[in-house]
């Protein structure tokens, strides 16, 4: 709180103690005292008044900038009260009760809300591994078809990914919390991802490059598997129908990072959807074509990039390739002890 502030503030109440002044003089002269009596009760009252208002403007001062220090600080800027000490002036304890109690209501708000959030990741938790039962007993029926097996696989596929998803996505607000980072090999990890999808991409006779990928990378190993898996879902999604599906994965080694790449001959995305694959919910012109399609899986491999300090960029050219770099900086502090 300035000085200039404060004294700009109290201006009403010393027009009322000049005025005030004014009337003790004349009545002091009207009564015949002394002039210099006169002079001295009005530097003693300039004194006491100077002294009162010096003071008040400190105690307040140093409580108002202690508060505005602490809100600066804080992230959690409704618990500023936790942290501070009852001043010693009637409107600053007044103040105190009432950010104390407003303090404490939302405290329990946001207590109600992590529990409540909780709960429902833990049922989706339970969901996910419920239904992947049923999914697992599917896979086996649909090898007693022969000739639909592609079509069988292919939808179960969709329905393991869409699950994934859900999945993901409920634990991504808390995912700081479930993620190690260390070094993990990417040949590793595409290997997982292929062996997972082997089955499909066996039935639709997908052409495989992978190459340079004797890497390691300071990274989280499942959440990379999930998004690697992400792409490789989509390509699948949008492959292109008329020519067969190739794939390449390789990774590019630099001074001051890695790079994992992801490139397919599918579809490819139109220049003008380039710009927001990434965002919440879009799914473009060809999730357009695509029936179910939730423009979720991009957006939430984008947000788990960031989490761990990945980078992911995508370069495509509609009926030609999509390609996606996802870029790991070297930094050895973030290697886990």
């Amino acid at each position: 709180m300035k000085l200039g502030s404060y004294l700009k503030d109290r201006v009403p109440a010393y027009i009322m103690e000049a005025l005030a002044t004014i009337i003790v003089v004349v009545f002091l002269v009207a009564f015949r005292i002394q002039s210099q009596i006169i002079v001295l009760v009005l530097i003693v009252e300039f004194i006491a008044w100077i002294s009162t208002e010096l003071w008040e403007w400190s105690r307040k001062r140093k409580f108002y900038a202690e508060l505005e220090t602490k809100l600066e600080e804080l992230e959690r800027k409704y618990l500023v009260m936790e942290v501070m000490e009852e001043p010693d002036f009637l409107e600053g304890k007044l103040l105190y009760a009432a950010l104390k109690e407003t303090d404490k209501s939302m405290a329990e708000a946001v207590s109600e809300e992590h529990r409540q959030n909780k709960e429902f990741r833990e049922f989706i938790e339970l969901w996910v591994h419920e239904v992947k039962l049923p999914l697992s007993s599917l896979r086996l029926m649909c090898h007693n078809h022969p000739g639909m097996e592609e079509k069988f696989l292919m939808q179960i596929k969709r329905i393991e990914d869409y699950v994934d998803n859900v999945l993901y996505y409920a634990r991504s607000d808390s995912s700081e919390q479930d993620y190690v980072i260390k070094e993990v090999s990417l040949h590793k990890i595409a290997s997982a991802v292929i062996m997972r999808n082997r089955e499909v991409l066996q039935l639709i006779d997908a052409e495989l490059h992978i190459k340079d990928l004797d890497l390691t990378v300071l990274t989280d190993g499942k959440w990379l598997e999930y998004i690697l898996n992400q792409l490789l879902s989509n390509t699948l999604k949008y492959k292109d129908e008329n020519r067969g599906l190739k794939i390449e994965i390789h990774a590019e080694d630099h001074e001051q990072s890695s790079a994992l790449v992801f490139h397919d001959n599918g579809r490819g995305i139109p220049s003008s959807d380039l710009p927001y694959i990434f965002e919440k919910s879009f799914t473009g012109t060809n999730g357009r074509t695509i029936s179910g399609s939730t423009g979720m899986g991009l957006y939430i491999v984008k947000q788990m990039c960031n989490r761990l300090g990945a980078d992911i960029v995508c370069t495509s050219v509609e009926q030609e390739f999509t390609e996606f770099k996802i870029t790991f900086p070297k930094h050895d502090f973030l290697k886990m002890q």
